[in-house]
């Protein structure tokens, strides 16, 4: 909901004695609120925990607002005509720049936010306005939403909401602002526990909370797109059937949206653009009151957790929705924008997240503020790891250079409850030197970018080339990739496990679209197409869009099965982009963060072609979970592991000898890999690729161990079949046109 009948102008204060209400016309710069009383004997010399906490007689109220010279916690309630009223309530007590104060009455279920007052130095970044309704950073529930007005601005904007940075603005924001909400955490987790999957043995899921059951026919229409619909029995059967064994949900934080979108009539579908890192966003759940938001968040996990799957987050730590200084005041900014952004010696926001600030994790607060956050979702919610949205922002000094002896990583890795759940960085930011892939400590693993740069290389712009006779990359970089990528991972002592290999995920093109479009086509979101990736390295087979030409879309089909095998067999975690699995599009859109619609919703209603692709996704899974051999978490030596003479991992050309020199030639297109199973005490692989444009004639390598091999599956197949009958090493046989082949191997005895 959202408070359109809110107060026009800041109430007399309740709480403050007549003679002093006259602070409140001073001049900015000066204090407004009501003077803070000397502290009560007996006061503690450090600050409670900060948030809103039920107590035996009340609520303690806490909040950091270093640079302030007064806060006041404000209560909001409905009279008996439903009237809202404030009232407001100074906090007396001040330790380590932290405000706090016990409220007497106050229950779980109560309304409140802050206001706080100080300097107004824009010079230095603080616009402190007690005009303005601040949320607690550690809100545990909001209430409403935010409201484009120009009464959210601290200083004063005019309908354009552009205006005078040193002009503090008097207008109320209450009406224009989300309330905080008490909450009561007491939850009947009955015998949940966490399923503590090995990397070694997940396969992850990334979703969207609502595209996933937005037009789901099994889920009841008042779940769909909800946290209830995700753990509705009907998805639940779906991701078992698929064989994932965790969901990434993309931001589930409390989220607003960004002016310039509301301008174009649009929304921050994705939620990168954080308003509470400990709320739940409330758009995404069936319940309509914020004590049942968060008790279905907690029994989506819980009903996951039954079906033997983990919940990861995808946290946005490193920027918030207030974006930058000319923008809205909501919360931090209003607080202590000194503590909680980084600023340059000017006072400028320092911006190497693009979304106008940094969240400063330079700052012990701020340090305490998100790991308090994350251990508030391991320990309350139950959630099972993080995926961190542009890590390297949260791992800069205060020299603006990435260290992997950050603080921040320091206290994750020697923290008891977050060191032992799944950590994954996104290994960039928009920083300068911002790319980092490989260079995070134990225990994160990471997004691996270069995994999805060279399969789409090799499966679709060299196939391209092949096909109007130009030569490629070769197979050294893919090569590189199927074996784990130890080029980018293999320094740190993590293992293959390190790196969490995907071909697409949320930002970019879907599967299908990969194949099917060569530039993007994103003018629905209002930016002239200068939103999104160029770089997209995908290719449409000879026509832009969709198209009855059978040949075509039969070879589009071809490469969704050759990426998702290379994915899903390749060493390392892999993550599939939720819908992939029965070739979804977003119709080109490479960045649909706003679509809030059919282009982003997963349709179920699939065509014959999906289903298959849908059957051959599972069967993928299946083979990665039934042959240990392609999930170790060891690198690959090349040395002999075996009395046969044969080497954990060995490498083939087309014509079944060792690859000696022709790896470096930009002409070869076919490889084969065997996986020494003897590794692992179970039976070998080998994968036979062709990246050609034509078919080829390859021949089985007579690999020490290896005397036949039995067909486990062939990409050329537009649905898994049988297997087929074993096969002598040595043997020739025709691969189709751009294809991939899984056998498994049996010795001599």
């Amino acid at each position: 909901m959202r408070y359109a009948a809110g107060l026009a102008s800041p109430p007399a204060h309740r709480g403050c004695p007549p003679a002093l209400e006259g602070w409140r016309a001073k001049a900015p710069g000066r204090s407004r609120l009501c003077p803070v009383p000397p502290p009560p004997p007996g006061m503690p010399d450090v600050p409670p925990l900060p948030g809103a906490r039920p107590t035996a007689g009340g609520v303690e109220f806490c909040v950091y607002a270093g640079h302030a010279t007064g806060v006041e916690v404000c209560l909001f309630d409905r009279d008996a005509a439903g009237q809202e009223t404030e009232r407001r309530i100074p906090l007396r007590h001040r330790a380590h720049g932290t405000w706090f104060d016990t409220v007497p009455g106050v229950r779980a279920g109560q309304r409140y936010a802050f206001r706080a007052d100080g300097p107004w130095e824009p010079a230095r970044a603080q616009r402190y306005n007690p005009a303005k309704l601040l949320l607690d950073p550690y809100a545990r529930a909001l209430d409403g939403d935010v409201t484009l007005d120009p009464a959210v601005f601290a200083h004063q904007v005019g309908p354009d909401l552009t205006g005078d940075l040193t002009v503090p603005d008097g207008r109320n924001s209450a009406a224009y602002v989300p309330r905080c909400v008490v909450v009561d955490d007491t939850f009947d987790w009955g015998s949940d526990h966490p399923p503590r999957r090995s990397l070694t043995e997940s396969v992850i899921y990334e979703v969207h909370v609502k595209n996933a059951t937005a037009l789901h026919p099994g889920v009841p229409a008042t779940l769909r797109g909800t946290y209830a619909g995700l753990a509705h029995p009907a998805f639940i059967a779906h991701l078992t059937s698929l064989g994932v064994t965790a969901v990434e949900l993309l931001p589930v934080h409390a989220f607003t949206h960004e002016p310039e979108l509301v301008a174009r009539g649009l929304t921050n579908h994705w939620g990168y653009n954080t308003l509470g890192f400990f709320a739940p966003h409330a758009g995404y759940a069936a319940a309509d009151d914020p004590q049942g938001v968060l008790d279905e968040f907690k029994g989506m996990v819980k009903l996951l957790h039954a079906a033997g799957i983990e919940v990861i987050l995808d946290v946005v730590y490193n920027h918030t929705a207030e974006q930058a200084q000319d923008r809205m005041s909501l919360s931090w900014r209003g607080l202590d924008p000194r503590a909680y952004y980084r600023l340059d010696a000017r006072g400028q926001d320092i911006d190497v997240t693009g979304c106008g600030n940094t969240v400063d994790l330079t700052h012990p607060v701020v340090v305490a503020m998100v790991l308090d956050s994350l251990r508030y979702w391991v320990e309350e919610c139950h959630v099972d790891g993080f995926r961190f949205d542009l890590a390297v922002a949260l791992a800069r000094g205060r020299d603006d250079a990435y260290d992997p002896t950050h603080p921040f990583l320091v206290a994750l890795r020697a923290d008891p409850v977050l060191s032992r759940v799944k950590l994954i960085a996104e290994p960039w930011d928009v920083g300068l030197h911002g790319w980092r892939t490989g260079q995070f400590p134990p225990p994160f693993s990471e997004w691996n970018d270069r995994f999805r740069d060279s399969l789409r290389t090799f499966w679709l712009r060299d196939l391209a080339a092949s096909t109007v006779g130009e030569t490629g990359h070769g197979v050294r970089d893919v090569a590189t990739r199927l074996a784990g990528s130890q080029d980018l991972f293999g320094a740190r002592d993590r293992g293959t496990i390190a790196s969490v290999n995907f071909v697409t995920a949320h930002d970019g093109f879907t599967l299908a679209d990969l194949t099917a479009y060569d530039v993007k086509h994103n003018d629905a979101n209002g930016q002239g197409g200068r939103d999104g990736s160029d770089d997209n390295r995908s290719w449409n087979h000879g026509v832009e869009g969709p198209t009855d030409d059978e040949t075509v879309n039969a070879r589009r089909r071809r490469s969704m099965r050759n990426l998702m095998g290379t994915l899903l067999l390749s060493s390392g975690v892999p993550m599939i982009n939720a819908g992939d699995e029965f070739g979804r599009t977003q119709r080109g859109n490479n960045n649909p963060y706003c679509q809030d619609n059919e282009i982003s919703w997963y349709s179920w209603d699939l065509e014959p072609w999906q289903e298959d692709l849908l059957a051959t996704v599972r069967h993928l899974v299946a083979l990665r979970r039934e042959h240990p051999v392609l999930r170790q978490r060891q690198f690959f030596s090349g040395r002999q592991v075996h009395p046969d003479g044969s080497t954990d991992l060995a490498w083939y050309g087309g014509d079944g000898h060792e690859m000696g020199r022709r790896w470096d030639g930009p002409a070869v297109d076919a490889l084969q890999v065997l996986f020494n199973g003897a590794v692992v005490g179970h039976r070998s692989v080998l994968l036979s690729l062709n990246g050609s444009a034509w078919a080829a004639e390859l021949t089985l390598p007579a690999a020490p161990g290896s005397a036949a091999y039995e067909l486990l599956w062939d990409s050329a197949d537009e649905r898994p079949g049988t297997r087929g009958p074993r096969v002598a090493a040595g043997s020739e046989f025709t691969m189709s046109a751009s294809s991939l082949r899984v056998w498994t191997a049996f010795d001599p005895t």
